[in-house]
């Protein structure tokens, strides 16, 4: 048998020696088609302006992580798409009326401080559009000016200088009262002033279960995260009846977004699956304390940037059982 016939049959690799068909550039796929119904919603709610800001942030962070990487001649990394989901769910955490200008900063912030900075995908140790959307409100009154459903004079609006503005249903809801002006199923569907790819909690599931259904994320972290938050929001309701309390808060704000595509980011989140349901659970109950003690009315952003912090802490405390692994003496004491 000559030497290339032989170097065909034998093929050395590092562990793990698993093969599949998925890869950074499909999942991310993946993720994209997951948040296309927010999508559709915000554009049907708030006009063109909805998808120009999207378009304009996919490109903004495309243009900044190939710029970074060919100005220190590393390899080209846009085509994985993981910049553009960060552009997309920047995009969809800001309200509609954005300065173009403000979009953009934000766009250079989440890929090249938080992102490239620390060695490119896998390697940030916090949700880039999170932390970008956190330091972005170094502008409040922009980051503030939420637009009324269909407050545009016409659907395909892009200025803003006529556009309607109303306050958000959290806003009420941090007031201790349940909003009177629209219905439970308006928030559900995304009949309501806010962030623009935040509005809709069902277009958000439903890119959720696909998600699901494609084995993209696991249930965990986001049934940990709602868990929690129902619960607690049940138990101590700050209006009344708490049944419709605890619904309003979780169809409101960006608890479906940040629960769904936020929290479940591969990097920012651990690896372990107990890690997985105490991080969720922080997160949630961060997201409470927060709205219900902080001058903020959200604080889902806030909740899961600091439960990031905390990945590495989680993953040691609580790792998985090694198969195999024999207990020590002073581990079989303990149980």
């Amino acid at each position: 048998m000559d030497t290339e016939k032989k170097e065909n049959l034998l093929s050395i690799s590092a562990s793990p020696h698993i093969r599949t068909g998925e890869d950074t550039r499909s999942i991310m796929l993946d993720v994209l088609i997951a948040l296309l119904p927010a999508l559709v919603v915000a554009a049907w709610m708030f006009g063109l302006r909805a998808i120009l800001n999207t378009v304009l942030s996919v490109a903004g962070c495309l243009f900044f992580e190939w710029g970074y990487r060919k100005l220190l001649r590393k390899p080209d990394s846009t085509g994985d798409l993981s910049a553009a989901v960060t552009g997309v769910l920047l995009a969809y955490t800001l309200p509609v009326s954005i300065p173009w200008w403000i979009l953009l900063i934000g766009d250079a912030f989440a890929i090249i401080l938080v992102k490239q900075l620390f060695g490119g995908i896998g390697k940030n140790f916090m949700n880039p559009a999170l932390a970008a959307r956190a330091f972005l409100f170094s502008w409040p009154v922009a980051m503030t000016r939420w637009i009324a459903p269909l407050g545009y004079r016409s659907f395909f609006a892009v200025s803003t200088v006529d556009a309607v503005t109303a306050a958000t249903p959290l806003a009420a809801l941090k007031g201790g009262a349940l909003p009177g002006n629209v219905t439970l199923l308006q928030v559900f569907l995304g009949q309501v002033g806010g962030s623009m790819g935040e509005i809709s909690a069902f277009a958000l599931l439903l890119g959720g279960v696909y998600l699901l259904i494609r084995k993209v994320i696991s249930p965990r972290i986001p049934l940990a995260f709602l868990g929690t938050v129902a619960v607690l929001t049940f138990l101590f309701p700050q209006g009344n009846p708490r049944l419709s309390w605890m619904l309003w808060q979780l169809c409101s704000g960006g608890l479906m977004l940040g629960a769904v595509f936020m929290a479940t980011d591969y990097t920012t989140s651990p690896v372990n699956p107990r890690a997985q349901i105490v991080f969720g659970a922080g997160c949630g109950a961060l997201t409470v304390f927060i709205r219900y003690f902080g001058s903020y009315a959200e604080g889902v952003s806030y909740a899961i940037l600091i439960m990031n912090a905390a990945v590495w802490l989680l993953d040691k405390a609580l790792p998985n059982k090694r198969f195999g692994a024999v207990k020590t003496k002073k581990e079989a004491e303990k149980v």
